[in-house]
């Protein structure tokens, strides 16, 4: 089972995943609206391009915009659970040892006492986000099902990285269960919400460029929209 997951499951995961997300930002970029959006962003490219960075890194900054500030239990657990969830995969010692063995790339790694903090945030913010969904009744009308099985596909990988790693119970099941986990993460991600992993860049670019051009980023110039 582990040469099956570690060798042509991971192959075609890897595959799914890079090809998925190509094509959801192609189909994104594709689906703007001609006259509205691409004809200023074309016509303006120096000032679509500021308001593009500005939105981006202003959300990718914890309290850096008014929708973090007004939700502080939320950006806490939100930014608790995707700064683990981008470094502990990337930079994971045993994950890179696992790159450099495959494909022959290695990158910094993380101090062991670090990661298992990180993976931790992960852990303890996934329990936060959901309690919001229940506790919260605005949340709650919204959430489905669906919403759960997200959660926990985004989670699986590192509740089972923990057991493995503490050795609770048979480390080899673990192990494969983990390296199942993260793949079935890969897997779903271009056909699923975890799909932001890069739409999330994209909406944020469309949205800073349109503040940035049209909805007052422009004012008081000779610009038609």
């Amino acid at each position: 089972m582990y040469e099956f997951l570690t060798g042509p499951m991971f192959w075609l995961s890897i595959g799914i995943f890079l090809i998925g997300m190509i094509v959801r930002v192609v189909r994104y970029i594709k689906g703007l609206h001609w006259q509205m959006d691409r004809v200023a962003y074309r016509a303006y490219p120096q000032e679509g391009l500021k308001g593009a960075l500005n939105s981006i890194i202003s959300w990718l900054i914890p309290f850096g915009t008014a929708g973090w500030r007004r939700q502080p239990f939320m950006t806490v657990m939100f930014f608790g659970f995707h700064i683990g969830a981008v470094l502990v995969p990337v930079f994971l010692l045993a994950h890179n040892l696992f790159l450099e063995e495959k494909i022959g790339i290695s990158l910094f790694t993380l101090n062991p006492t670090l990661a298992d903090i990180l993976t931790w945030a992960v852990v303890i913010s996934a329990i936060g986000l959901t309690i919001r969904r229940i506790a919260l009744p605005e949340v709650r009308i919204l959430t489905t099902a669906y919403d759960y099985l997200i959660l926990l596909i985004s989670v699986a990988p590192f509740v089972t990285g923990l057991v493995a790693r503490y050795e609770l119970g048979d480390y080899n099941f673990w192990l494969a269960m983990h390296i199942f986990c993260g793949e079935v993460l890969l897997i779903a991600a271009p056909f699923t919400k975890l799909s932001h992993i890069v739409l999330f860049f994209a909406s944020r670019a469309q949205l800073g460029m349109d503040y940035g051009i049209k909805r007052g980023g422009m004012k008081g110039s000779r610009m038609a929209w």
